[in-house]
């Protein structure tokens, strides 16, 4: 009895504990989430972490696996790249963060972003780079100049902001878990323990063991590395950043060989005093570790080889920012530096050259494999002025000026370059609008078509997978949605998918779009788009021609009927990515399971951020089953046969989930023997071993924990071929999905077999008969309602083809282009592939003439290329005809041969009328734009009189270099004028109505340039001059420029002073531009005298002026040029005014004609005069003084008469100072002695 009763008690307290157990398994699974939703961060691919109690960081690699020491997921709702699963091969080495070789999506990394945005970035197979940057957009920011070094661009400050609350949380629960880790470094356990809710030992368990990172409980950032490929080796960083200082200011180096059961410290083989910052991991070769020093520090780079077992270190002269490795070439690498200079090591960083300098974050690729010729061939986006920048091409080591290739004709908008795949996309905005430009297989450039109306304020590349460019793109009408469109091979033509794509910002304001590519099944996305201010998922299975909502699941997790039914209700779903490789993200696929879809939503309406579950579809999107009512995440193990589910919590767990069965039944496994804070999860995808390793924390004071899990034990044996079985994929029944029938092969739900990794998803496929839905709209064309493609409004199905100018007969399009990577084959009546048709004789219409830029100016000597298009017409015999409005005429027989642009150069700067004309036998059209020509403003010079008369007209010259024709515009500013005076042409007449100093500015702009150049003149109501000359001395040492001028002005000023007394401020002297050097005195009234004495006011002046010609005649004003040169100053010609303009072209020769001029109006002024003692002139004079009779008097040749000497005639001098006497006494009336000139004897015929 005593035994049974034994044995009786002992059977029932096993049961009690059973009960115990399960008990408590449920209470955790329904336990209340410290936060309903996932917090939205945009991480870096180069460095993705979550923050320790808002500090601790881990970063990770690829394997570098980015981990938050705080919790699995609290801040995993990360937007999705690519729509793509995150987790292949990193470019930059820096971690799987960044899923270098992997296509991303409308995350930051891939956009092509526009004018004020970015062209973002998309970094192609096994490229990353790793700088901030977009539509098409490549976006890396720095995180090191942060001011926190975490894996994510702002994700320290992200979860400062948003989980205060678990944080505070976290400090709660510390005290029951915070003597755990310090019990022991290491244990193991296995069995009964590590199956936590069944202890029977047939079942199937996971094998763990624990390991603490022992001494660094201090250090608040981590980056772990799996070498994988069946490697054994794991890397941890350990660093303490000090936000304070900015800098990292510990660090340890840890290394496991085996698989991370035990781990050895290595700072002494790197250096007991070296501070590591960053870890890389060479893509190509994984056992190649990069390591930098803290540039606080330091400046190295720590180099191994094999997989961190030695090191060695090579100094650097550079602050390194971001790496990006070569996609083929293991020890080639592109190092950008904190001062934008780009650097190239071909030795994996053991020496350096520098590539270019100005280059923009994040701007710059390695070649493409297949498509540059060269494979060190770099593209580079070098920033030239503001918000503008050029497209250079080049070789890493040989990137000198003459061996760069500028590919695209022009500048482009800054941050717009992208290269990916078969693409190269660049931006360009004019006049508020931007153009994007595509080159497809390193062909010329073209400008990507959207629709006509499509207006984009902003693009943003999405995928460019398949040969085909998927494009987020905000219309003119659109302000927090963006439409999706999909291009033809070449990337040019656009055609609308789905509109109102659901979009939001990350921190670092880059563009997140709900749009996510299903792995594993052609043709299948998920999107959410804004219905009628609701959110809705929908699925579509011919590559964006048809969507539909998602259906609910029949019944909840509990088994409650749900009676959701569409379109009513519906299931939806969040589309995020995490771009931590550490969590799984709110909606996982891969593609060795096709078919297999698990992600985090709601039933409703709409989409919701509360009463969230976890979802999973086994047959590709067409029925759905709840599995978890809080949200988890879910990681495909087994090469896809098996999953793991992790709770989504703020607080520390101690249990996992493992189905085998495609979530129908879940395993509860317990991995740690106190809850953990579950930072991440590592595990080596694609390979034979089943280990995963579990990063985390006991509390936020505790060390590093890692746990290693063998998984092994799950299975039994490898899969035999009857373990698997078949299952069609088909849409709603349809069996023809993306133009053919395909049969999938699947282990059988619930085989505790291993898969292996070679095994063929695809069983069966057969290409169907095409239907309308294997074909997309063509350019131009629409979908209706009824699912036929129709013309736009504005699209003329019959305009002209380029295919009619090689041929007689041209393809003709049905509206509909097919599908790209759709397998379906036409029957006999090929209703929707293109028709030839023959090229019919028609007059040309819609003739279209532009620059390859759409500028309307070029600079002058450049080459401008002009552009011709045809609407409507036979372009095969349409002669086009090109006038370049320079005199420059050419004839082309047909439009084909334009294809590439018409290109010419102008010469001379000015306004060019250029007219396009095409004719052929049944009519003509022409079209004509109006070219500036220019050429840069070197300088510019006014030229203006120094002193003017009030309320007379001064003449102002505006002289510029080089000169230019009708190309400028001159703004003229005069004293405190609100508003200039603006002309086209480079002079202008002013009167001054205000006597004084009046300052006059002229600007001239020339494009965006304008340069400008000011005068003051001394305005009053008379003034005397005289016109001065030098000694020849004084021309050889003549640089001409203004400053050598007002000098040499000044000196006379002073001399003239000194010798006759006068006041320097009475005087001003102006020196003219130009040889011979020659200038002008101006003599001013004195300012104290009033104006009631003018009259004697202006005698002074005159008793000045004789002064100053006594003294100049006498060779008195002298001064020195130089110790041994004197230059003597000499009147050149006395006048009550400038006798003529201040202006640059005034030279001797100029002056010399001025005299002829006054000869020969003097000369006919005596001819008039005298012209009665002529015997050949017949005319009536009259005198001033009396009226004498006609007199004629007729000369033979034998009259005896005296001969005139040329010597007799009066010089220019002296016919010069009569005229000024005359002048004088007409005007003014100055007291000149008069000058009495010999009268002109008759003449006689000879």
């Amino acid at each position: 009895m005593g035994l049974w009763s034994f044995w009786s008690f002992a059977l029932l307290a096993l049961v009690l504990l059973s009960f115990q157990s399960k008990f408590g398994a449920q209470a955790e699974i329904s336990s209340p989430r410290a936060n309903d939703r996932f917090y939205r961060l945009e991480v870096t691919p180069l460095e993705t972490c979550v923050i320790r109690k808002s500090e601790v960081s881990l970063k990770v690699d690829d394997s570098i696996k980015v981990l938050s020491a705080f919790e699995t997921g609290a801040v995993a709702d990360v937007k999705p790249n690519n729509g793509k699963q995150v987790g292949k091969e990193t470019q930059s080495g820096l971690g799987n963060e960044a899923p270098i070789g992997v296509k991303t999506a409308p995350n930051y990394p891939n956009r092509l972003k526009i004018p004020s945005k970015k062209y973002g970035n998309i970094p192609g197979d096994n490229q990353m780079p790793p700088t901030e940057n977009i539509m098409l957009e490549n976006t890396f920011p720095d995180t090191r100049k942060k001011a926190k070094r975490s894996v994510g661009t702002t994700y320290t400050e992200n979860v400062d902001r948003s989980i205060s609350g678990e944080a505070q949380s976290r400090e709660r629960f510390v005290e029951t878990v915070q003597g755990v880790s310090n019990s022991r470094a290491e244990y193991r356990r296995a069995g009964e323990e590590a199956r936590g809710s069944n202890p029977r030992q047939s079942e199937p368990h996971l094998d763990t063991s624990t390991f603490a990172l022992s001494g660094d409980s201090a250090h608040n950032q981590a980056m772990v590395h799996w070498s994988g490929h069946n490697s054994s080796v794991i890397l941890i960083l350990t660093k303490l950043y000090d936000f304070n200082l900015g800098a990292v200011t510990e660090s340890s180096l840890w290394r496991s060989s085996d698989y991370g059961s035990t781990y050895t410290k290595l700072n002494d083989k790197v250096g007991s005093r070296t501070v590591l910052s960053y870890l890389y991991v060479c893509p190509t070769n994984k056992q190649k570790i990069m390591m930098l020093s803290d540039p606080e520090v330091e400046s190295a780079v720590l180099i191994s080889s094999d997989e961190g077992a030695s090191f060695e270190k090579h100094p650097i002269n550079f602050n390194i920012l971001s790496l990006l490795f070569h996609p083929a070439q293991e020890n080639w690498i592109l190092a950008y530096s904190h001062d934008s200079k780009l650097y190239s090591s071909m030795d994996f960083g053991r020496k350096w050259q520098l590539v270019h300098d100005n280059v923009m974050p994040g701007r710059f690729y390695w070649a493409v494999m297949g498509l540059d010729r060269e494979s060190d061939v770099v593209h580079i986006e070098t920033r030239i002025a503001k918000g503008c920048a050029q497209y250079v091409k080049c070789r890493a080591q040989r990137c000198t000026e003459g061996n760069r290739q500028y590919l695209f004709p022009g500048h482009v908008d800054t941050n717009s370059l992208v290269v990916q795949d078969e693409y190269v996309f660049t931006q360009v905005t004019k006049s508020g609008r931007a153009s994007y430009f595509v080159s497809y297989m390193r062909e010329s450039f073209k400008r990507m078509k959207l629709p006509k109306y499509c207006l984009p304020k902003d693009m943003h590349i999405i995928s460019t997978d398949e040969k085909q460019v998927f494009a987020a793109v905000q219309e003119w009408n659109q302000n927090n949605t963006y439409s999706l469109y999909i291009s033809d091979s070449p990337g040019v033509y656009f055609t609308l998918s789905l509109e109102n794509l659901r979009t939001s910002r990350g921190p670092a304001g880059n563009l997140l779009v709900d749009f996510y590519k299903v792995e594993g099944i052609n043709g299948m996305y998920l999107a959410n788009k804004l219905v009628d201010n609701h959110i809705k998922s929908f699925i579509t299975y011919n590559k964006g021609q048809t969507w539909a909502l998602l259906p609910a699941p029949a019944t909840d997790v509990a088994g409650n009927n749900l009676h959701c039914i569409l379109p009513f209700c519906s299931l939806h779903l969040h589309l995020e990515m995490s771009e931590n490789p550490y969590t799984s993200g709110p909606v996982t696929s891969k593609k060795s399971v096709p078919g297999i879809i698990v992600a985090t939503g709601n039933i409703g309406t709409e989409l919701s951020s509360t009463n969230l579950g976890m979802f999973i579809t086994s047959d590709a999107g067409n029925s759905w089953r709840q599995i978890f009512d809080e949200e988890h995440n879910v990681w495909f193990l087994d090469n896809g046969g098996a999953m793991l589910a992790v709770l989504h919590a703020a607080t520390p767990i101690r249990h996992l989930w493992i189905s085998l069965d495609e979530g129908k039944k879940w395993d509860r496994h317990s991995f740690s023997l106190a809850p953990l804070y579950v930072d991440g999860v590592l595990m080596e995808p694609e390979s034979d071993n089943h280990i995963i390793t579990f990063f985390g924390h006991f509390s936020h004071r505790s060390e590093w924990q890692l746990i290693k899990i063998d998984y092994k034990g799950l299975f039994s044996r490898r899969c035999m071929d009857g373990d698997y079985q078949t299952w069609h994929l088909h849409n709603k029944g349809e069996l023809c999905v993306m133009g053919e029938k395909q049969i999938y092969m699947k282990r059988r739900p619930g085989n505790r077999c291993m898969l292996a990794q070679d095994y063929s998803r695809i069983y069966s496929s057969e290409p169907c008969l095409c239907t309308a839905y294997d074909f997309e709209c063509d350019y131009g064309w629409e979908r209706q309602a009824d699912g036929k493609c129709s013309p736009a409004f504005w699209f003329n199905p019959n305009g002209a083809t380029k295919s009619c100018s090689t041929s007689q007969s041209f393809l003709n399009s049905t509206g509909y282009r097919k599908v790209l990577s759709n397998n379906c084959k036409e029957g006999g009546r090929n209703v929707y592939s293109p028709k030839r048709q023959v090229c019919r004789p028609r007059p040309p219409r819609g003739l279209r003439l532009s620059t390859s830029q759409g500028d309307l100016s070029a600079p002058v000597g450049s080459n401008v290329t002009f552009m011709v298009y045809l609407d409507d017409g036979d372009s095969l015999r349409t002669s086009i005809q090109l006038d370049f409005g320079d005199g420059i005429k050419i004839t082309y027989s047909n439009l084909s041969r334009t294809d590439d642009g018409i290109k010419h150069i102008y010469r001379t700067t000015g306004i060019y009328r250029v007219t396009a004309s095409a004719e052929n036998n049944l009519g003509s059209d022409s079209n004509t734009l109006f070219l500036h020509i220019t050429s840069p403003v070197e300088r510019v010079y006014l030229s203006a009189p120094i002193v003017a008369i009030r309320g007379k007209e001064a003449n102002l010259t505006a002289v510029v270099w080089p000169s230019h024709t009708r190309t400028l515009t001159f703004f003229w500013w005069f004293d405190n004028s609100s508003e200039p005076i603006i002309t086209l042409e480079g002079s202008i007449s002013y009167m001054f109505q205000r006597e004084g100093k009046n300052k006059v500015t002229v600007q001239v702009a020339s494009g965006s340039t304008i340069m400008q150049d000011s005068k003051v003149i001394t305005v009053k109501e008379f003034f005397r001059s005289l016109l001065l000359s030098f000694s020849p001395a004084l021309d050889e040492h003549n640089p001409d420029i203004p400053e050598w001028r007002e000098d040499i002005g000044r000196v006379v000023r002073t001399a003239l002073s000194q010798v006759s007394g006068v006041p320097e401020d009475q005087l001003l002297v102006s020196l003219y531009p130009g040889l011979p050097s020659t200038a002008e005195l101006f003599i001013l009234p004195d300012e104290h005298a009033s104006s009631e004495h003018k009259r004697s006011s202006e005698e002074a002046l005159e008793t000045i002026s004789d002064i100053f010609v006594t003294a100049l005649n006498q060779g008195l004003i002298q001064f020195e040029l130089k110790s041994d040169i004197r230059i003597i100053v000499y009147m050149t010609q006395q006048t009550l005014a400038p006798l003529v303009d201040s202006n640059s072209i005034h030279s001797g020769s100029a002056m010399l004609m001025l005299l002829t001029v006054v000869f020969v109006g003097l000369a006919a002024f005596f001819i008039y005069k005298f012209k009665r003692k002529i015997p050949w002139i017949h005319v009536q004079t009259e005198d001033s003084h009396e009226k004498e009779s006609e007199v004629i008097s007729t000369v033979g040749q034998n009259d005896s008469m005296s001969k005139v000497k040329l010597g007799e005639f009066p010089s220019p001098k002296e016919l010069m100072e009569k005229e000024l006497e005359a002048r004088s006494r007409g005007g003014i009336g100055r007291n000149v002695e008069r000058i009495v000139t010999r009268e002109f004897p008759n003449c006689t015929n000879v």
